[in-house]
């Protein structure tokens, strides 16, 4: 292969990777081309896209894009993207992996350009978790502030409705004319 043509490929994969922070690394070997259609189709759909990849060349665009990836590059390798989060993500080829255990072996995971083990990938929050998670943190200490004040003036409130209907048990029948 020419160098020109090298060069043209790596700007292509440069331009398809260059907003992605995010993938999962898999070998697909052995599944059939009908099969992997419905793979991609079924992704597709979900907002994930598959792209198969010459290592020597993905190792240089990923270096340069600047991902910290070292243990994938042996073998094929198809490069899953897309979605909303690598836990997202993740989640899905998994299941595609579990019904098709045989041919497709997952390699590892890339998350924010750095390169975690599947697993970890799988029990990272998704995008709305986390938001969730930060958005519950900051309202805590709003929420401790405002249960220190209801709770005494509850408590206050209740004492003075204690008294207020003990009185009116105790009140004195009017006198009859």
């Amino acid at each position: 292969m020419s160098k020109a043509i090298k060069q043209m490929q790596m700007d292509s994969l440069k331009a398809t990777f260059a907003g992605v922070r995010d993938m999962v690394f898999l070998s697909i070997v052995g599944l059939d081309a009908i099969a992997e259609n419905q793979i991609r189709l079924g992704l597709r759909k979900k907002d994930i896209r598959l792209h198969q990849v010459k290592n020597s060349l993905a190792r240089r665009v990923f270096s340069d894009l600047g991902f910290n990836i070292k243990s994938v590059w042996e073998g094929s390798t198809t490069i899953a993207f897309g979605a909303g989060s690598v836990a997202e993500l993740s989640k899905e080829i998994e299941a595609i992996a579990k019904k098709n255990d045989k041919t497709i072996k997952i390699k590892t995971a890339v998350a924010e350009g750095q390169e975690v083990a599947f697993d970890i990938a799988l029990k990272m929050p998704t995008k709305a978790e986390a938001i969730g998670r930060v958005v519950m943190l900051a309202l805590s200490p709003a929420r401790r502030v405002a249960g220190q004040i209801v709770g005494p003036a509850s408590q206050v409130c209740g004492q003075i409705k204690g008294i207020k209907d003990s009185k009116k048990d105790e009140a004195p029948a009017a006198p009859s004319a």
